[in-house]
């Protein structure tokens, strides 16, 4: 049933665009923090080459999209009430964890609060556990192919090139690192930068009831929510890419290269099945595998466990946030 509350829409679509600001603040840095970590391209440089293949991504799929918006309830129960409530709780925890430089999944906080406020709604049956399984289960998968993949593909780039100078290593890597820099960005446009895509489109169902539109995405939807992300990597990312970039294990060309490249393709796999999965676990992981190639002590292993902790608690923390917020609603349009 279309509810034509033009109010709430409202308030869907500019929350909408701060959670494309937050998943800014926070996801997007972290396609761009290897390539400033190793000094590769400037942050200014950086942050162009990120909008521009954040842009491409969000333009080549929707399969994510269409996921989030129709995927983790039942049709009766995405409402205005629980979307809205699923915003407010990923905007919140994803501004706290970027002030504190932690490099969190907004998209399974999303996902977290979502279901959680699905359910304060209207109980557990609404929540379409086959897809929350599948979202959990690559909350557990992809770390483990992001930290492989990066292991893997740098010992075998440094045997390749095991008789290649030091010197000749730093010039060959640092131009390659703008290609996969660039494929990185553009992954995560394809996933995680279609979040704010499915939210926009969801709240327009909502109001119109109008199921057609997930078929035909207006394009302007895909422009605002590319333009929300990248303005949130250009003025709020910059603690979460120090912590990524030069906290979690030392980078040179060739680790920010291997690291890229590994988590680049989990990320496009995913999206290609329509997964969401978070940028932030792919390349965390694959720069502890990178950077464990040269032994386990180079990884600051410190650091990597307050990530971990942080990726672990965003699914509680959300959840609860939703479940609340999703109560409160429902005594304001109770009254």
């Amino acid at each position: 049933m279309p509810d034509s509350s033009l109010a709430a829409l409202i308030l869907i679509v500019a929350l909408a665009i701060g959670f494309g600001l937050v998943n800014g603040f926070n996801d997007a840095a972290n396609a761009i923090a290897t390539v400033v970590g190793t000094r590769v391209l400037s942050p200014r440089n950086a942050i162009i080459l990120a909008a521009i293949a954040n842009l491409a991504g969000a333009l080549t799929g929707l399969e994510v999209a269409k996921t989030i918006g129709k995927g983790i309830l039942i049709p009766d129960v995405i409402t205005n009430l629980t979307v809205i409530s699923a915003l407010a709780a990923v905007i919140v925890w994803g501004s706290i964890a970027t002030y504190l430089g932690l490099p969190v999944s907004i998209t399974h906080g999303f996902v977290a609060g979502l279901a959680a406020a699905g359910i304060a709604a209207a109980g557990t049956q609404s929540v379409v556990w086959g897809k929350i399984a599948l979202v959990g289960s690559s909350v557990a998968i992809a770390p483990v192919l992001g930290f492989a993949g990066g292991f893997a593909l740098m010992v075998a780039l440094l045997w390749f090139f095991r008789r290649v100078a030091p010197d000749r290593m730093q010039l060959i890597f640092g131009r390659l690192q703008w290609l996969t820099a660039a494929f990185m960005a553009y992954s995560h446009g394809k996933n995680d930068g279609q979040m704010p895509i499915g939210v926009i489109t969801m709240g327009f169902v909502i109001y119109s009831g109008n199921i057609d539109l997930w078929n035909n995405v207006p394009f302007w939807i895909i422009i605002v929510s590319a333009l929300a992300i990248s303005t949130g990597t250009a003025i709020g990312g910059w603690r979460v890419i120090r912590t990524l970039g030069t906290r979690v294990t030392l980078l040179r060309p060739v680790h920010g290269f291997a690291a890229e490249a590994s988590a680049a393709t989990v990320i496009e796999l995913a999206s290609h099945y329509g997964i969401p999965v978070s940028t932030t676990h792919c390349i965390s992981s694959s720069i502890m595998g990178v950077g464990a190639t040269r032994r386990l002590s180079a990884v600051r292993w410190g650091v990597a466990g307050n990530i971990v902790t942080a990726w672990v608690l965003t699914f509680p923390i959300c959840g609860v946030l939703g479940y609340l917020f999703a109560k409160l609603l429902q005594l304001f349009y109770s009254g």
